[in-house]
């Protein structure tokens, strides 16, 4: 074949790919949406809730699609603690992070921390031999390592009423694609015991009614750190635990 005529089939290919890419990202945004400027229609009586937290996070999801965001999971430099990437920029794990930010848990901060204590914990796929505070609580399967680890790991099931308002959810798109959304207090139109999501797949923050849209392979409650002081008790356990028979304290070496 001549190397012109196989330039030109390279790129038809290439085009082909694209649209189909394109197309894909514009289903998965249509799905029964209810968000942008559009007003939603929450439960009443609203849900109840085990933890404020939860309330509270349910109402920053809800609010979300309320911002312009243009999808994009890019690598930046961020700040530590509280940092963010550009506000009209973002990843499906970023309206998560944000999500929980504007109910005082800063995402970034906590799964930090986690990984700087317990790095082999956390999935070995990134290429990193340590924590990045610029792009580790962007991540799918870091954020489902840290919400099991510090939330609780909740059962996956076809059954919409074992799924609450301000639970988190994460999928397999297939094609090694992950995703992560929120439940939220406004009901599905086709089925009112369940619930709908706040995500971003590709069009921004919205509320859809996406949750057996795929496969879920997570599924999490977390109401955030637990106070200092119970830190410190905690932390004070662990180090009872580490004395040796005769009574001295034990000094050991965490690996980073």
């Amino acid at each position: 074949m001549h190397p012109a005529q196989r330039f030109f089939i390279n790129c038809a290919l290439l085009a082909l790919l694209i649209i189909g890419l394109a197309c894909n990202r514009s289903h998965f945004a249509s799905l029964g949406s209810t968000g942008g400027a559009h007003p939603v229609a929450r439960a009443t009586p609203k849900p109840t809730y085990t933890s404020p937290v939860l309330e509270q996070l349910v109402t920053a999801a809800v609010e979300r699609p309320n911002h312009h965001v243009q999808y994009d999971g890019s690598y930046y430099q961020i700040a530590y603690p509280n940092g963010d990437v550009p506000e009209d920029r973002g990843a499906c794990t970023d309206e998560v992070v944000r999500a929980y930010r504007a109910v005082g848990v800063d995402l970034q901060k906590e799964v930090h921390e986690d990984m700087q204590a317990n790095f082999a914990a956390y999935p070995q796929r990134f290429g990193l031999t340590q924590p990045d505070t610029n792009i580790d609580h962007r991540r799918v399967p870091n954020l489902m390592t840290f919400f099991a680890r510090k939330g609780q790991q909740l059962s996956i099931t076809n059954n919409p009423a074992d799924y609450a308002p301000g639970d988190i959810v994460t999928w397999d798109l297939g094609q090694g694609q992950t995703h992560i959304g929120i439940l939220v207090d406004v009901p599905s139109d086709e089925d009112a015991a369940r619930w709908q999501l706040m995500h971003n797949i590709g069009a921004g923050p919205q509320i859809q009614d996406v949750l057996f849209a795929w496969k879920i392979t997570g599924h999490y409650r977390y109401t955030g750190p637990p106070p200092t002081n119970d830190r410190r008790t905690q932390t004070n356990s662990n180090a009872n635990h580490r004395r040796d028979a005769d009574g001295t304290q034990q000094t050991r070496r965490e690996n980073h």
